[in-house]
């Protein structure tokens, strides 16, 4: 690869490029929100040794333009000091199917399966990661980032360096927290194209592995990286089965979650919104912190309870605080334009029914406000929300 002096510097300030591959979807926000998330979990100090690179792997001519548009608009300061990249390998790039070349064909060839032309766009984005940096993490582009996520891989490698390794995950999601070393991925991007046509992705860097004599898969914890469209569970697993089994229980729709409370690398804040028994743990707040939920997409609410403290004893409970909610998504992350008033805490908890008027309209975000200086610790044990079903909104038009 020949470098011009801009893209030199580059390949010496980063140490971990980060890789995603993107097509079209319905959600065209989904990216947008991904690299956010990036950027939002990343210090200056890591962004300086971060490199994102995205490949933009759809032949639509007009959501080309206008995601790049929207991005360059978005995160303009990262492009410009050369931390996100954008690349787009054209159709005619793509092998030859049954003498028809592009990406169509290889899309075609699939026969439903789907999965040849990924192979092939991630064999792109692999070869132009090659020499970005000394590691390259795949995740994808519906993505939510763990704060310092950048320090948390740094550390787990630096663990490792006496043993010899080729992969490591991050996440137990499908393709997202796969970490290489960079120098292996020319052989991946080439191993990729050679069996496109035969296997998943994720079978593929499997056998890749194996290959190259990792036998079992190493899982770093605490996982760092989980889909936007799934709940921020433990196991990386969606929460259907605990609404199964108690239908009566909290719904906790999609969100992510936002804190400028401290964090202590042990527990996230998206484990407060988690439906198990883990919590958020944070200490030396002050008037004004807080802890927001903000909803994939607005939902009619019937009910919200908020916990904090030990269950037993109630040891490190919020002393005084209060929950809004929170209306008209905006900004990149998302934030609510306008909020009103739920609740107080009481001893540290709150139970609270939304008033009929209220659950009418739909809510985006569930803040938790501190609102006295709490020196020591605060423990949020959970946010639970209930949606407001069907069932219900039909008994309210019918009073109507």
């Amino acid at each position: 690869m020949d470098c011009d002096p801009w893209f030199e510097k580059i390949l010496l300030q980063a140490w971990l490029t980060v890789g995603i591959s993107t097509v079209s979807r319905q959600d065209p926000s989904s990216l947008l929100y991904t690299l956010a998330s990036l950027y939002n979990a990343s210090s200056t100090a890591e962004q300086k040794r971060l490199t994102v690179l995205v490949h933009l792997a759809d032949s639509d001519l007009a959501w080309l333009k206008d995601t790049t548009a929207r991005i360059s608009s978005l995160f303009s300061s990262q492009i410009l000091a050369g931390q996100l990249l954008l690349i787009h390998a054209p159709p005619a790039a793509y092998p030859t199917v049954n003498g028809s070349p592009g990406a169509g064909a290889v899309a075609e060839a699939d026969h439903g399966k789907g999965y040849s032309k990924q192979n092939v766009d991630h064999a792109f984005l692999m070869s132009f990661a090659a020499k970005l940096s000394d590691y390259f993490l795949l995740i994808g582009d519906t993505v939510f980032c763990a704060p310092n996520f950048v320090t948390h891989i740094y550390s787990k490698v630096t663990a490792l360096k006496p043993s010899p390794w080729v992969l490591l995950e991050f996440s137990n999601v499908g393709l997202i927290g796969k970490l290489f070393h960079s120098r292996d991925l020319p052989a991946l991007a080439h191993f990729l194209l050679l069996f496109h046509k035969e296997k998943p992705l994720d079978k593929l860097i499997l056998h890749f592995r194996t290959l190259l004599v990792q036998e079992n898969p190493i899982l770093c914890r605490p996982f760092l990286f989980y889909h936007r469209s799934s709940r921020p569970t433990f196991d990386g697993k969606e929460d259907t089965v605990v609404q199964k089994k108690n239908p009566y229980g909290p719904s906790n729709p999609p969100a992510s979650v936002f804190t400028d409370m401290n964090l202590s690398g042990t527990h996230f804040p998206w484990e407060a919104y988690a439906l198990d028994e883990s919590f958020f743990w944070t200490n030396d707040i002050r008037p004004g912190n807080h802890l927001t939920v903000v909803l994939n997409h607005p939902a009619r609410l019937s009910r919200v309870q908020v916990m904090t403290g030990s269950i037993v004893e109630g040891k490190f409970a919020l002393s005084k605080g209060q929950v809004q909610l929170g209306y008209d998504p905006q900004g990149m992350p998302q934030d609510c334009a306008s909020s009103e008033l739920l609740g107080w805490l009481v001893e540290g908890q709150m139970d609270r029914e939304i008033p009929q008027e209220s659950a009418s309209y739909p809510v985006s975000c569930v803040r938790l406000v501190v609102k006295a200086r709490q020196a020591g610790g605060l423990m949020i044990r959970h946010i639970y929300l209930w949606e407001k079903d069907a069932t219900e909104e039909k008994k309210d038009q019918g009073r109507w």
